[in-house]
């Protein structure tokens, strides 16, 4: 029997937000593995197995997932939202560019999710209605002066910003010098939409203003989107704001 792995993206939590081909490919695998969180999304069913693993493990998960793949099971690794943001996707592919032959002759699907960013985006309205990036505020794997570079070019260049992973435990500091460093570039009235676990239970919306943009707000469970300078504010009287980017750009002078 030939061995199959398929990378699939759960989307932020709600499991309304899973697509059916994720659902379909979940079912048909002979064994999960994942971050533990993640696989606990995943309804249990008979006859497959389940192998969790911590957050910082990517590639060692990659690699079991593809050794048993090779050894001829289904294999899911399951990723929270998008796959190929931030997660799963390109830790598989690093581990079948390094890994045996074998890995390279495997059938491999990637299967899209609903990534964080559009997910808290949908919430308020359209912060990424006109041009906009995404970054990981993360320096486990690049240096830190990397992420103030990429911080600044975006701010000089007008971008919303989507902002991942931007705080934990090991990592207590680098959002607020993140915040500190946009505010050298953008109005200070520049809109900040904090998105704290969209689609689940405990989900939180916050909108300031990023001269009030307080680090406190998030964690490892938020997603940060930063606008640009058009990005706006619509009040509505009895109801949440929207936050949105024109889509049509500022004219630039000269």
């Amino acid at each position: 029997m030939s061995g199959r792995l398929t990378v699939v993206g759960l989307g932020p939590g709600d499991p309304r937000h899973l697509t059916p081909e994720a659902a379909h490919a979940l079912a048909a695998a002979d064994a999960l593995y994942g971050y533990g969180p993640y696989l606990d999304r995943v309804p249990a069913r008979a006859g497959q197995s389940r192998h969790p693993s911590d957050n910082r493990e990517e590639g060692a998960r990659a690699a079991m997932a593809l050794r048993h793949a090779s050894e001829g099971a289904r294999v899911a690794v399951v990723s929270g939202g998008d796959p190929g943001v931030f997660a799963m996707a390109a830790a598989v592919c690093e581990q079948i560019e390094h890994g045996p032959e074998a890995w390279r002759a495997l059938d491999v699907v990637f299967v899209p999710g609903i990534t964080a960013m559009l997910a808290v985006a949908a919430r308020i309205g359209a912060p990424l209605g006109h041009d906009f990036c995404a970054l990981s505020l993360s320096d486990n794997l690049k240096p830190w002066e990397l992420v103030e570079q990429r911080l600044d070019a975006a701010a000089k260049a007008g971008l919303v910003m989507a902002l991942y992973n931007p705080i934990s435990r090991t990592r207590p500091w680098q959002f607020g010098s993140a915040l500190d460093r946009l505010r050298r570039h953008l109005p200070q009235t520049t809109p900040v939409v904090f998105g704290r676990a969209v689609g689940r239970p405990d989900e939180h919306i916050s909108i300031m203003a990023l001269a009030e943009a307080d680090p406190a707000h998030a964690d490892m469970a938020t997603l940060v989107i930063v606008g640009s300078p058009d990005t706006r504010v619509v009040r509505r009287p009895g109801r949440a704001p929207l936050v949105y980017t024109p889509r049509a750009a500022a004219k630039v002078s000269a």
